[in-house]
C-alpha cells in the first residue's frame, strides 16, 4: 500500500489539487473531530456569540502595566497574576494600525479569499486587536467598528469583524 492510499484509506477522500500556478492549493477533505477548550479564555469567545467584546485587565499595582489586553489574557504575563476581566462600552470603535490582503488562507481558515486582516488600536487597550475587515478597502488611520456574528456563530475569532466607521 502506498502512502497516498494509506492516506486516502485513513481520511477516506484524497487531496484535491485546486490550483498549480503560481502556488499549489490543494483541498484535502478531513474526517477527524478536533476537541478544543478555551479553559480560562472562555468568557471572552462566550461574549463574542453575545456580541460583547470582553479584555482583561492586570489588578496588580507593582505590576506597572496599565490598560486593557486583547487578546485576552488569562494571568498576567508579566507578574504572572490572575488578570479580571472588563466589557468594552458599545459602540466599539478603533483605528487601523497595519493591514494585510491575504490573498490564500491557511488550512482551517474558513473564509473567502482574497480578505483583508487588519490590526486595530483600540482606547484604552494596550495591545493591538487582529481582525478581518468584512467589506471595503482599509487604510492605515482608518476608523472602523467592531461587529458580531451572534447569529450562527462559530465560538472561534471569526465571531467579531471589522467594517468602515463614519463616525
Amino acid at each position: 500500500m502506498t502512502a497516498g492510499e494509506k492516506i486516502t484509506k485513513y481520511i477516506g477522500k484524497p487531496a484535491k489539487v485546486l490550483q498549480s500556478e503560481p502556488a499549489k492549493v490543494i483541498e484535502w477533505p478531513r474526517s477527524l473531530i478536533h476537541r478544543h477548550t478555551y479553559g480560562k479564555l472562555s468568557p471572552f469567545f462566550t461574549g463574542l456569540t453575545e456580541g460583547r467584546l470582553l479584555a482583561t485587565r492586570c489588578v496588580n499595582p507593582e505590576c506597572g502595566e496599565d490598560g486593557l489586553w486583547l487578546p485576552p489574557r488569562a494571568d498576567c504575563p508579566d507578574c504572572n497574576q490572575p488578570m479580571t476581566w472588563e466589557e468594552l462600552p458599545q459602540p466599539i470603535v478603533g483605528t487601523v494600525h497595519t493591514y494585510a490582503r491575504v490573498e490564500y488562507a491557511g488550512t482551517g481558515i474558513e473564509m473567502t479569499t482574497p480578505y483583508f486582516q487588519i490590526d486595530v488600536e483600540l482606547p484604552g487597550v494596550c495591545t493591538i486587536f487582529k481582525g478581518y475587515l468584512q467589506y471595503g478597502t482599509p487604510e492605515i488611520g482608518m476608523r472602523v467598528k467592531a461587529c458580531f456574528r451572534t447569529e450562527d456563530s462559530t465560538n472561534t475569532i471569526l465571531d467579531i469583524y471589522w467594517i468602515p466607521y463614519e463616525g
